[in-house]
């Protein structure tokens, strides 16, 4: 129960967490678009879709591959030579593609940024230290300090946007407001990188374990890069087809569905670090209980929050950003909410493959769903517009499911409760007849809203016993005794 009780607070901390980070993305939305042109706030959304994409390649793999290999490690000299080791391949592939960047400046910036150059050399220099805390923020991460994981994480995000909100909101050009982003990466780099050092002192990296680190990690930039593809590139295919006006229409109903991949963190976060220790032991059990258990948590929260989200997708547009941008992009979010069920279902699954050590089968999943992506947003945006690029988004994210499922039923038990998903199911439908029928329009109303389909969902989901006294009182004893 002890085990149970501290992976669910570090679940809580964590969901905590990314509905912050979160709620910033959103919280930011509304002051810059309603400050600037769409196309300024297409560029604002390709600048972020850019930074998340390079950490995806320059990394290598290895912040996951630090997870596998050191969350169990308690010898302090060979866990200080494996960082340094990881660290130091990071830092040299980050400046080669910082220096790629600027080499091909004008392609780039015509082709993202407007043609703005130094929108380019500050995302160049923010993609750098983005690759760096990333290993860093892993660190704590691997070894489950997730209070610190939790914090760093948080004023990462909250840094960066607060000064760019001061900056946006002080009449500042977007070049200027980009800027803001940098300030929270470094300011957390100096923080992070003085409490490791001074954690694992210094040391020069010897590299007596990168190559079996590397063998391990290599085959996951295909999927961490696919991953990217299918997540953000149809961002870049808009922009290509429509424009950065388009970008701006589609960029905040994309936003507003993603938000349901926050509940995927703590347990993409939490599982890959906690289940090694049970899986070398051979208690295969309690693997299938924390996968099970896990699945069932993520599918309560996020199926209704899917039917709620498509329901209220129109009227929560129009209270963060214009009537433009909502008219326009409110039919995107009921896709993109299906698919990152899909995706969430993915993350935990593929779990399973990841103890495995069947890294090279996931690397080919998503090279297949990367292509694939490509090539219908390709054909899909220019002919069916920006809901095609988020019906393209949602066949990825269940094609990359399916798959994974197949291949992992050959290892371990998929983690599905049937009964209970249906139950869900059920649940999450009456609520969402509930909210349509409301149909509430300004910012109370759909508070009220929301908070009186909460209760519907739960008071149907316990009388249909989708969920049981006992998990209740599990949470209610871990919330009283923490």
């Amino acid at each position: 129960m002890n085990e149970y009780k501290r992976f669910i607070q570090r679940i809580g901390i964590v969901g905590i967490t990314n509905i912050l980070i979160s709620i910033s993305g959103l919280i930011f939305i509304p002051i810059i678009t309603k400050n600037f042109p769409v196309a300024d706030y297409g560029i604002w959304a390709q600048v972020n879709t850019t930074i998340a994409l390079i950490p995806n390649i320059a990394n290598l793999g290895l912040p996951y591959t630090m997870v596998r290999f050191l969350s169990a490690e308690n010898d302090k000299l060979k866990i200080r030579d494996s960082f340094y080791s990881m660290l130091a391949v990071v830092f040299a592939s980050s400046l080669i593609i910082s220096l790629i960047f600027i080499l091909f400046k004008v392609q780039i910036a015509n082709s993202l940024f407007g043609g703005n150059l130094n929108i380019l050399y500050i995302v160049s220099i923010i993609s750098f230290f983005a690759c760096m805390n990333l290993m860093l923020i892993s660190f704590f991460r691997t070894f489950q300090q997730i209070k610190r994981y939790s914090l760093f994480l948080a004023l990462q995000t909250y840094i960066g946007v607060i000064v760019s909100s001061y900056l946006a909101l002080s009449g500042y050009n977007i070049e200027i407001v980009v800027l803001g982003l940098l300030v929270g990466y470094l300011i957390v780099f100096i923080i992070m990188l003085l409490i490791i050092g001074g954690y694992l002192g210094l040391n020069i990296p010897k590299f007596k374990n990168l190559k079996e680190e590397l063998e391990f990690a290599i085959p996951t930039i295909p999927s961490n890069v696919s991953s990217w593809v299918v997540d953000s590139s149809d961002k870049y295919v808009i922009g290509i087809f429509l424009g950065s006006a388009a970008v701006g229409y589609y960029s905040p109903s994309y936003a507003l569905g993603s938000i349901l991949l926050m509940f995927l963190s703590p347990f993409a976060l939490l599982l890959p670090a906690v289940l090694p220790k049970y899986f070398e032991e051979g208690n295969l059990k309690q693997v299938n209980v924390f996968l099970k258990y896990s699945m069932k948590y993520f599918l309560i929260i996020t199926i209704p929050a899917a039917v709620g989200l498509s329901v209220l997708s129109k009227q929560l547009l129009l209270i963060i950003t214009t009537p433009e941008i909502a008219m326009n992009g409110y039919l995107i979010t009921p896709f993109v909410c299906l698919g990152a069920i899909f995706m969430g279902m993915y993350g935990i699954t593929n779990n399973i493959l990841i103890l495995e050590k069947k890294t090279k089968i996931l690397g080919k999943i998503w090279i297949i769903v990367g292509f694939l992506n490509i090539i219908f947003n390709i054909i899909a945006v220019p002919f069916i517009g920006i809901i095609g690029a988020a019906i393209v988004t949602l066949f990825c994210y269940l094609f990359s499911f399916l798959i994974t499922a197949v291949y992992s039923k050959k290892y371990l038990k998929l983690p599905f409760e049937i009964n209970s998903l249906i139950r869900i199911i059920i649940s999450s439908i009456i609520m969402g007849i509930f909210v349509f029928l409301m149909n509430p329009y300004g910012l109370l109303n759909v508070l009220v809203t929301i908070i009186v389909a909460i209760a519907i969902y739960f008071i149907i989901l316990f009388l249909i016993r989708g969920i049981n006294k006992e998990e209740i009182n599990f949470f209610k004893k871990m919330i009283n005794e923490s």
